[in-house]
């Protein structure tokens, strides 16, 4: 990180082991719930508030920070909660519940928040791809990568990549889910995210891999969909 990282929080929960400790689901999904901030004006935002809303404003109240806004990867129940399985997860809604905040989301993606969250459009930020949201004076850059959904996107900070469901540290987001598409992802993960540097360090939307984050150059030398070398390839082994 640069010379600003002591100003920079940020802070990697694991669902079902550092929040929703009770919960089975939790436990199972492995989700990751990220917290950026500014330690110098105690500001934050959270990425991908699910599960256990009220233990990530504890999270962050016990790091002295406060939450002022959400940021979702994707529509996805167990990134923003909502009925899945039958069961129901709580996730942004609740967090707006407990302390009203904009949640910010890809415009491609923001029917399908309001949709599985019953958030109302007014509620979210739709932004597009490169658009920046600053949380004190920490800027967080917003990446469209679609395939794994539509409006999926990724978000950059200061030699950070935290991708969703994009890019794990071993593989990728599935695509054969309701608005996946090949080769949008192959796209993504090929062309978008080739301005990240080999020295950024990938932290991904699931505990996927034996470490929870790895750099980029490592993820590009180990992670086999780097290894198919054109669409044509990438298409025969993801389908679509």
């Amino acid at each position: 990180m640069s010379a600003d990282a002591d100003r920079i929080y940020f802070r990697q929960l694991l669902s079902g082991r550092d929040i929703a400790k009770g919960d089975m689901m939790a436990r199972q999904m492995v989700n990751f719930v990220y917290l950026i901030g500014d330690r110098q004006t105690g500001e934050a935002i959270v990425i991908d508030p699910a599960y256990d809303p009220a233990g990530i404003v504890a999270a962050a109240t016990e790091d002295g920070m406060r939450l002022v806004g959400a940021m979702a990867t994707h529509y996805h129940q167990d990134h923003v909660g909502g009925n899945i399985f039958g069961q129901q997860i709580h996730g942004v809604a609740e967090l707006v519940g407990l302390q009203p905040m904009p949640v910010h989301v890809q415009s491609e993606e923001a029917a399908g928040v309001a949709k599985v969250t019953g958030l109302s459009m007014t509620d979210l930020v739709q932004h597009s791809s490169g658009d920046v949201v600053t949380v004190g004076e920490i800027d967080v850059e917003l990446i469209h990568t679609p395939g794994h959904t539509p409006g999926s996107q990724c978000f950059l900070v200061d030699g950070a990549l935290v991708a969703g469901d994009t890019l794990f540290l071993e593989g990728c987001g599935r695509v054969d889910l309701p608005g996946g598409d090949a080769e949008q992802l192959y796209y993504s993960i090929t062309q978008r995210l080739a301005k990240v540097g080999d020295d950024t360090v990938l932290y991904p939307g699931h505990l996927y891999a034996p470490e929870p984050s790895a750099p980029m150059g490592e993820v590009r030398s180990s992670n086999f969909v780097f290894r198919l070398q054109s669409l044509e390839q990438w298409k025969m082994f993801m389908g679509g």
